[in-house]
């Protein structure tokens, strides 16, 4: 696999790709320690995670300029694990996550995201910025769950409404400076400038620590801790590769160029291994710091790399300073990466799309947004569409019918003949009533599947046992292939062979 620190193809602004990496390490810091805490682990177990999959995934990834760390839904899934069998065995299911995300790649699986639809995908993006959005709140409240007092609340509220005018405002005047940076210095100016007493990233956990250490995972090497692992393992490589590769379609689409799945796959997955080894509790791609960072103007693999080793030089030195940092300013940087990440054109296609997409889109927003389980919210988004696309096409099967100077019936068939639409292609032939030569047509319709083929064979016996001949003609050549492939299992009654066409054999 070839690897390219920067595309040459287009010009690199390393000034801005420098200092949009330092914001995106800032914003990784609260969200890696809160990750960790949600997954029942110690705050430097997200930390470590976060510099080793950021790093790792920004040099072998496939989308130059997203980001990769700790994330909350790979926290959801392992925070069980933790609770029972406690960290080693994290570090052991991340290994094995790892290794099945590797396989994924090599396998090619990247471009299963083919499959899914836009409604999913703009249900997907709107309900991650409502959780996004939604997450900033406990910022408002104390450890309790109280509101803030009324005088922190009203500092703390009024320097994150600063924080956000900034970041809206300032790339109308000016982009040399990301404006997630500026918002961050220029309320830690304000706050230690004025003395406010508000809350910082220190109130969070300590974030001192040292250089992740190698640790392979002390856990039994046996079928029984296979046993234990292996489910937890297999849903973090899904939840991991589906929000990396949802975050690598976005991305895409933001800055009008293609990356490659696949590879992605792999990056995540030799992340995953590292991660665990390096005493980490595993990740993937993380869209709301990747927009941070494509939104400050950054396009190459360096920001991703500046903010992953950022962040360790703040774990290894900077931590007093870094646990100073006012969270207002930060709460103000992930509430405008929420309302940048929601799809708001999506609301203006309610009269336009389909009705189906609509509810689609919804459903997804909905189970992303209530469930905080991503891959589970697009697996039923995508099996919702599929069932309404089968059920669209299977109505849609027509047969417009003439009898020729021969007297011969011909059918021609439209629409696709598969599992759903067999029903409906069987109610089309009047066997009874037809003359002793029909011809089916299938230049503008396909056979889809072993339904088809099935139905196929059952209407051309019933037209035989009535002593009629059946030509089959402009069957397609895979259609076909796959007809003969089926004659070893189940009968093909597709007789009456065509010398025009010659699309069919005579099995009588």
């Amino acid at each position: 696999m070839r690897i390219a620190l920067f595309d040459f193809r287009q010009t690199v602004d390393y000034r801005l790709e420098v200092l949009s990496g330092l914001t995106v390490a800032m914003a990784l810091i609260p969200e890696a320690v809160a990750f960790a805490l949600i997954a029942g682990l110690s705050p430097l177990t997200g930390l470590y995670a976060a510099f080793v999959v950021g790093l790792v995934a920004s040099v072998l990834g496939g989308r130059p300029g997203m980001i990769s760390g700790a994330t909350g839904a790979i926290a959801v899934v392992i925070a069980s694990l933790a609770a029972i069998e406690g960290p080693e065995y994290i570090f052991a299911t991340v290994i094995l996550a790892g290794i099945f995300q590797l396989a994924a790649g090599f396998l090619k699986l990247g471009k299963l995201m083919r499959l899914v639809p836009q409604p999913v995908i703009f249900g997907f993006v709107n309900g991650l910025a409502i959780i996004i959005g939604g997450s900033q709140l406990s910022q408002f409240k104390t450890e309790s769950g109280d509101w803030l007092p009324m005088g922190e609340l009203t500092t703390f509220g009024a320097l994150t409404l600063l924080a956000m005018a900034i970041i809206a405002f300032l790339p109308k005047l000016t982009k040399k400076i990301p404006a997630g940076l500026t918002a961050i210095l220029v309320i830690f100016g304000i706050t230690a400038a004025f003395g406010l007493d508000t809350k910082t990233v220190g109130d969070l956990a300590s974030i001192s620590g040292g250089f992740p250490p190698f640790h392979i995972p002390i856990v039994p090497f046996n079928l029984e801790t296979l046993g234990i692992i292996a489910p937890y393992a297999a849903i973090v490589a899904g939840v991991g590769l589906i929000e990396s590769l949802l975050t690598l379609s976005i991305l895409d689409e933001i800055t009008e160029t293609r990356g490659h799945g696949n590879r992605e796959c792999v990056a995540q997955g030799a992340a995953n291994i590292l991660s665990g080894l390096f005493s980490g509790m595993g990740g993937c791609a993380m869209i709301g710091q990747s927009l941070i960072n494509v939104s400050s103007g950054a396009r190459a693999r360096l920001s991703g790399i500046v903010a992953s080793v950022m962040l360790l030089v703040f774990i290894l030195f900077g931590a007093p300073i870094v646990e100073k940092l006012p969270m207002a300013a930060l709460t103000g940087l992930m509430i405008m990466v929420a309302i940048g990440t929601f799809e708001w054109a999506s609301l203006r296609t309610f009269r336009r799309m389909p009705w189906s997409d609509v509810i689609i889109m919804i459903l997804v927003t909905l189970v992303t947004a209530v469930m905080h389980n991503l891959a589970m919210a697009v697996l039923i988004g995508v099996i919702v569409a599929a069932l309404v696309f089968a059920w669209d096409n299977a109505v849609r099967i027509r047969a417009r019918k003439h009898i020729d100077e021969n007297g011969w019936k011909h059918y021609e068939l439209y629409g696709p003949l598969f599992f759903g639409s067999t029903t409906v292609f069987a109610d089309k032939f009047d066997i009874a009533n037809d003359p002793e030569h029909v011809v089916l047509n299938f230049q503008e319709s396909r056979v889809v599947d072993m339904s088809a083929i099935e139905a196929l064979n059952r209407l051309t016996a019933r037209y035989k046992s009535a002593g009629k001949t059946v030509h089959i003609r402009a069957l397609s050549s895979d259609c076909r292939a796959m007809m003969d492939k089926a004659d070893a299992i189940i009968e093909v009654n597709h007789f009456g062979e065509d010398p025009t066409y010659k699309l069919v054999r005579d099995v009588d």
